[in-house]
């Protein structure tokens, strides 16, 4: 893994970079207020302005920077109250949902309205916050007190994320969502740019980016620890709901207090099922989720993603196991995705006033997915979690383990090979080519020679708790770059993981125009890159 000394100022806002000059006799000061990174993913079709430094903005500048030094927080928010809590709104917030641990994870701030389609499962919400407002339509909640609300949690199934998630940020309010952060690539890249252009703060739910330990991995990886990565695998126990499923016949009531159709939102209309769709078994459906891939890739593939700045692949090739339909996804698959060499940005080792980043050459690299495994003969909608790696590829971790975890992620680099044996990539071991055996990162000793270059997540707690509060805290301090996951980086790797999906619903290897959006050997696969949705459910 090459790394090339950059010797220009960077503009990075805008990704370009000015060429320092001497000048005799005279001495010249540059300030820099962004704190945005480089984009080297660039999806957004709105070309940002040129740096314009006349006299006056030179002097602005040079006044903001001062002040900011001075008084420790944002000069742009002098005058205003830091301290002041947040009203943040919860879409999808009942009791044993996402939303539920999500509005704990946000109260420290005013928990200002609880909106979801069941009545009965918020009703414990509701005791625990009395002092919110409760709604089961998003629409008529915006319509009566979005004025009065600061911030949107967004936790319901994948098909409505990007329905929820859009109406919040046109009003402008700042938005958590949850992962995958919408159920189409069209979605993913509407959201990222629409989050953009109202220049709102922007978190997805993938809470293990939170952790040190993926924080690290990104930077040891990137430092050249395990040299050029060609090869990364993996693999996950979902799908733990039924999958391989046809639609069942017939319909149940609808429950009291459950609004059906704007549960099914954007989705066709179909009949209640108890147990089937509604609370949890969605995921499974292609109307409503986006299987295993969609459920945990956003959690096991976060740290080799940001680790290889993994960009737009150019084939993506789908092998189903057993049933394969058009209502749920199958019980199981493996998923090759083709990336080729990159040359991007990273912060630089050894920074300066004059150096913020350093070049970065990666080879071209396959990731392997792997989920579910065969089909039980007594139950065809549950598996054998047989689904890993070849024996040959995992040998060294069941070695090391005894076994093959359940989850894992390995990447296979020229100099060795970094595995990580949770679900969140938080905590991974390392083996070089002349180790004997995997030592765990924190005792490794080329670990301690590679310097820190990620910022940390300082809040106490578990990770989502963190992840939230330093969505929370960007917010105060009107800083988008403090989420580690804000969208510009959550979009894209969901475009990359749905694209698994894409190739399992089209039932066919796909080539890849990424800038373009388009499948150039499948139009067929057209339909599940942007889904057409009910009407009177449209993106805002």
């Amino acid at each position: 893994m090459a790394l090339k000394s950059q010797t220009n100022v960077s503009d990075e806002a805008g990704g370009r970079a000015f060429p320092t000059k001497k000048v005799s006799g005279n001495v010249i000061i540059f300030f820099f207020i962004s704190t945005k990174t480089v984009s080297t993913f660039n999806m957004s079709p709105h070309k940002k302005k040129p740096l314009s430094l006349t006299r006056r903005n030179f002097i602005k500048t040079a006044s903001l920077a001062a002040g900011a030094a001075t008084f420790g927080v944002p000069a742009l928010l002098r005058g205003q109250n830091l301290n002041s809590k947040l009203n943040i709104a919860v879409i999808g917030a009942g009791a044993g949902s996402k939303g539920s641990s999500d509005t704990d994870c946000c109260n420290t701030e005013n928990i200002f309205a609880l909106c979801d389609i069941d009545t009965d499962r918020c009703a414990s919400r509701l005791a625990k916050y009395p002092g919110a407002k409760f709604y089961q339509d998003h629409r008529r909640m915006f319509d009566e007190i979005g004025t009065s609300i600061d911030a949107v949690d967004v936790a319901t199934p994948d098909h409505f994320h990007a329905i929820a998630a859009s109406a919040a940020i046109s009003l402008g309010k700042h938005v958590y969502c949850q992962k995958p952060l919408t159920q189409t690539i069209y979605e993913a890249r509407y959201l990222r740019n629409l989050a953009h252009d109202k220049k709102i703060i922007t978190q997805m739910g993938n809470q293990g980016s939170a952790a040190d330990g993926l924080r690290r991995a990104v930077e040891c990886i990137q430092a050249g620890i395990i040299g050029q990565v060609s090869q990364v695998h993996v693999w996950t126990n979902r799908p733990i709901w039924p999958q391989g499923l046809n639609r069942p016949d017939g319909s149940d009531p609808v429950p009291t207090g459950l609004d059906w159709d704007i549960w099914l939102g954007p989705a066709p209309v179909r009949p209640y099922k108890k147990g089937v769709y509604h609370p949890f078994n969605w995921r499974g459906w292609q109307d409503f989720g986006t299987g295993a891939l969609g459920d945990m890739a956003c959690h096991t593939v976060n740290m080799p993603f940001r680790a290889l700045n993994l960009g737009y692949p150019t084939e993506i090739e789908a092998t189903p196991f057993g049933v394969v339909n058009q209502d749920t996804y199958q019980i199981g698959s493996k998923i090759r995705f083709e990336f080729p060499a990159r040359t991007t940005s990273m912060p630089a080792a050894n920074p300066s006033f004059f150096h913020h980043h350093d070049t970065l050459e990666q080879s071209a690299a396959t990731l392997w997915w792997y989920d579910g495994g065969q089909p039980l003969p007594d139950n065809p909608a549950k598996h054998d979690s047989s689904n890993k790696p070849p024996a040959e590829i995992t040998a060294d971790i069941e070695a090391f383990q005894g076994e093959v975890p359940g989850s894992g992620c390995l990447l296979i680099g020229d100099k060795g090979v970094i595995f990580s044996p949770d679900d969140y990539g938080t905590e991974f071991f390392i083996k070089l080519t002349d180790d004997k055996k995997f030592t765990y990162y924190k005792k490794h000793p080329a670990v301690t020679a590679i310097p820190e270059s990620i910022p940390r997540n300082s809040f106490k707690g578990d990770d989502d708790f963190r992840h939230h509060q330093e969505w929370i805290k960007a917010i105060k301090d009107n800083n988008p770059e403090l989420c580690y996951s804000r969208f510009d980086i959550g979009a894209r790797l969901v475009e990359i993981m749905l694209l698994g999906c894409v190739s399992l619903r089209a039932g066919k290897k796909i080539e890849w125009d990424g800038p373009n959006m388009v499948a150039t050997n499948a139009p067929e696969a057209a339909q599940f890159i942007k889904r057409q949705n009910r009407d009177g459910w449209t993106l805002s």
